[in-house]
């Protein structure tokens, strides 16, 4: 129960952390009033372009990446190993980043939080990911595209390293980002 535990806040304080909110404020603005008032890095691309939206990019899947470590070392310390408290904390990341505790619970949708988790739970499947964004994205001469396609390439990727049950248990996380569309969807027929 400790591994969970630790799992579970640790990975929810750390996808707390507005990571696009504080680097936006930097520049006089907040994200959740701008563009399509998403609090992540797409929004941030579009209002301050690639460069200066680098930091929103790199900091939301390193909250991802830690969480996922965060998970790690609690399995192994108190639950003796296991993916249980890693996929835990990557989703309690991912649930931080969308409703963050220290940002008035508007967040972002957790793709690159995500991303940045799935690279601890199957790095193999996450660089052969990184290689279909970039082919795609060559290809369509679109980043979005590729990333889509990378992304949403990830759970069959995975099926060559890992059992199904673990690919079962990203596809539960997918559904966080599926979940976060969503409300955006219904909050900006609402507008």
């Amino acid at each position: 129960m400790p591994a969970w535990f630790a799992a579970v806040i640790g990975g929810y304080l750390l996808g707390s952390i507005p990571v696009a909110v504080l680097v936006a404020r930097a520049h006089g603005f907040d994200p959740r009033e701008v563009g399509d008032r998403n609090p992540g890095f797409w929004n941030m691309k579009e209002q301050l372009g690639w460069r200066a939206a680098a930091p929103v990019f790199a900091g939301d899947a390193l909250k991802g990446t830690l969480a996922a470590l965060v998970g790690l070392w609690a399995g192994a310390l108190w639950a003796g190993g296991g993916w249980g408290p890693v996929y835990a904390a990557v989703a309690a990341a991912m649930a931080g980043h969308a409703w963050p505790v220290f940002a008035r619970m508007g967040g972002g949708r957790s793709i690159l939080t995500f991303a940045g988790g799935f690279a601890v739970i199957c790095w193999p499947a996450f660089l052969l990911g990184v290689a279909v964004l970039a082919i795609v994205g060559l290809l369509t001469r679109s980043f979005a595209r590729g990333a889509r396609a990378g992304v949403f390439g990830l759970p069959l990727l995975q099926l060559i390293f890992t059992s199904v049950e673990q690919v079962a248990a990203t596809g539960a996380l997918m559904c966080l980002i599926g979940l976060r569309f969503g409300q955006a969807a219904l909050a900006e027929r609402r507008r």
